[in-house]
């Protein structure tokens, strides 16, 4: 069931649904995400149920502000409270060592938990509701099933997981992508996962330069969206420059079919079996095309969908991410 993210009594019956320790579709400024209390560790089990999540693969706690972080992290090295000053609420998670005892399912049972304080209207009127009815923080990966291509509208969500689950709509994500996801617990900034946030944003606020995060003695924690092969569609997605995708497309000539193509531009003498779309040169309007963009010639049939892999620059890092884990 989906209802109007703006209706107060809609507000009210998420919070309830919340409350009885079911399972909301949440939208935020990213992708919508599907949502439990982050401190009931049998509600969260749904998550990992409904989604076919490995249960040792952490999920992302949203709150509705920098204040309910002492409630799930023990401790808040200054880089990462400058990075909250500077991001938050945003698409930036930053990995924190966990209170012991606190969101241990939320956390996957590991010792650090991702905390992030999303922008989007509709998720922060339902945080502060929930926040003000003793649920401080909700637990909400991307709302689809594990692996797969994140949601980004209302209908997305209702096409993953069916009536049974009330989403709020809040239109179209903004964003488009998941968080920028950095690792604050091995005593500098790592990035776990590009987002919208780039890496020069994040060095600039910090102070300090990105550590890789292979290159640190400690292991790097667990975090969301971080595995090989992720955001992928049913069609096989295959990536290469602009010159090479043209090039295979003229070979094959009136012998492509079943094929999409997300290119900044439309390929000529495109036969009847190869359906185009455009991939804008800009990396935010890119970013929030892509999934709408995998869904959609999902959706229409197709077997492979080829791709024009963006410029290889800091502000592109979100969107060559989705795509390399989306073909891997």
């Amino acid at each position: 069931m989906i209802l109007p993210g703006q209706d107060p009594a809609a507000i009210e019956c998420a919070v309830q649904t919340l409350a009885r320790g079911e399972l909301l579709g949440l939208p935020t400024e990213t992708v919508y995400g599907l949502a439990a209390d982050a401190l009931r560790d049998e509600a969260v089990a749904k998550i990992f149920a409904a989604k076919g999540r490995p249960a040792d693969h952490p999920l992302i706690v949203h709150v509705a502000s920098a204040a309910q972080v002492p409630l799930f992290a023990s401790e808040v090295p200054d880089f990462a409270q400058r990075l909250m000053d500077a991001f938050w609420p945003g698409p930036l998670t930053l990995i924190l060592p966990r209170q012991p005892g606190v969101a241990t399912a939320s956390a996957g049972g590991h010792t650090s938990i991702g905390l992030r304080c999303p922008s989007h209207p509709v998720a922060q009127a339902v945080m502060q509701a929930c926040a003000a009815a003793g649920m401080p923080g909700l637990s909400a990966p991307s709302a689809n099933q594990f692996g797969r291509v994140s949601p980004t509208t209302a209908r997305h969500v209702q096409g993953e997981f069916g009536d049974a689950l009330l989403i709020l709509d809040g239109g179209e994500c903004e964003v488009g992508i998941e968080s920028t996801i950095v690792d604050c617990t091995r005593g500098a900034p790592v990035l776990l996962r590009p987002g919208q946030i780039t890496r020069t944003q994040i060095e600039q606020v910090c102070g300090q330069s990105l550590q890789d995060k292979a290159a640190l003695a400690q292991p790097a924690p667990k975090a969301s969206g971080t595995l090989e092969s992720h955001y992928a569609p049913r069609a096989k997605v295959r990536l290469m420059d602009a010159g090479t995708l043209h090039q295979r497309l003229q070979a094959l000539g009136v012998h492509a079919g079943n094929l999409g193509v997300w290119s900044q531009q439309a390929p000529t003498d495109l036969g009847a079996g190869v359906l185009w779309r455009q991939q804008y040169a800009q990396p935010a309007t890119a970013a929030h095309d892509l999934f709408a963009v995998l869904r959609d010639l999902d959706a229409r049939g197709v077997q492979q969908i080829w791709v024009e892999l963006p410029p290889d620059t800091p502000e592109w890092e979100g969107v060559r991410d989705r795509l390399s884990r989306a073909a891997a």
